[in-house]
C-alpha cells in the first residue's frame, strides 16, 4: 500500500505515529511511505523584502525541525520513507499531493476540536478531507 503520512510536529503529530506503531497492519516493510511536511508560506511583504535564499533557507530549517525526530522514528523500525517538505496552504498542498501521488491512504493527526470548534476555527483535517480523493485515516 502507498501511505502519505501527513505532519506538523505537533503533539497530534506524536499521536498518530504512535498509533503507527501499535498496530502491525500498518507499519510495516510491505508499505511504501511518504512523509510530508508543509511550512506555511511568510507573507507576501514580509517575503519581498527577504533575499530568495534566505527565504528557502528558512523554509528548510522549519521543515527540518519537524522531520529529524520523524527520520528517527522510522530509522528506529528499519523502514525505507521519502521525505518531502512544501510550503503553503497545509491542506490544500496535501490534498494536492495525495492526488498527485495516487496514494492509497493519507493518515493524519488531528486536533479533535469537533464541529464547533471546526466552524470557528477551520481545520486543516477537515478542509483535507473535503478536498482530498484519496482515503484519509484521522488519528486523534
Amino acid at each position: 500500500m502507498k501511505i502519505l503520512i501527513a505532519v506538523d510536529g505537533s503533539p497530534h503529530t506524536k499521536s498518530m505515529l504512535a498509533y503507527l506503531a501499535a498496530h502491525d497492519e500498518w507499519l510495516g516493510p510491505t508499505h511504501q511511505y511518504t512523509v510530508l511536511h508543509c511550512a506555511p508560506k511568510v507573507h507576501p511583504r514580509a517575503a519581498a523584502v527577504i533575499d530568495a535564499p534566505a527565504l528557502k533557507d528558512y523554509y528548510v530549517d522549519e521543515s527540518e525541525k519537524v522531520l529529524e525526530p520523524i527520520r528517527a522514528f522510522f530509522s528506529r523500525h528499519s523502514l525505507d520513507v521519502t521525505f518531502t517538505a512544501e510550503t503553503g496552504d497545509a491542506a490544500e498542498v496535501i490534498a494536492e499531493f495525495a492526488d498527485r501521488g495516487k496514494f492509497s491512504l493519507l493518515m493524519m493527526g488531528s486536533h479533535g476540536h469537533g464541529a464547533l470548534g471546526n466552524l470557528v476555527m477551520g481545520s486543516v483535517a477537515t478542509k483535507v478531507l473535503a478536498a482530498c480523493k484519496a482515503p484519509v485515516l484521522i488519528v486523534r
